[in-house]
């Protein structure tokens, strides 16, 4: 699936998925996969706003392979997590993605495997395998 890199993509990409665990048969990762999705889809808008994204989901033996494309050639990076008090979380629109740093380490904890590939001449993948 190629689109723009907007706010709504992530909604879009949950629905697709979910009908196409449910025709093979693997609800029970759902679940996973939806959290695994949104941050890798909102990771690529943001690097890439109002560009192009990519999104790759397939079935393998035994797992189910996400991937997703954008064109910046910044290499993700875990930000160090925070522990927030309801009182320190600052949810204005330019400061709500700041407020905890779990969005990398949530794919590494939910996926069996992760990993991103470069693209040439720019870009990289970025891919999460969850088994079931």
């Amino acid at each position: 699936m190629t689109c723009i890199a907007a706010g709504t993509v992530a909604a879009e990409v949950r629905r697709r998925i979910e009908l196409r665990l449910a025709d093979w048969r693997l609800p029970h990762i759902a679940a996973d996969t939806f959290v695994i999705a949104d941050e890798l889809i909102v990771n690529a808008c943001t690097e890439t706003p109002e560009g192009e994204i990519r999104v790759w989901f397939t079935r393998q033996p035994g797992a189910v392979l996400l991937a997703v494309w954008d064109s910046s050639d910044a290499m993700p990076q875990a930000r160090p997590v925070v522990e927030l008090e309801p009182e320190d979380l600052d949810l204005s629109p330019q400061n709500f993605d700041n407020n905890g740093g779990w969005g990398l380490p949530l794919v590494l904890a939910l996926a069996s495997e992760c990993g991103t590939t470069r693209t040439r001449p720019h870009g990289k993948w970025v891919w999460a395998r969850i088994t079931y």
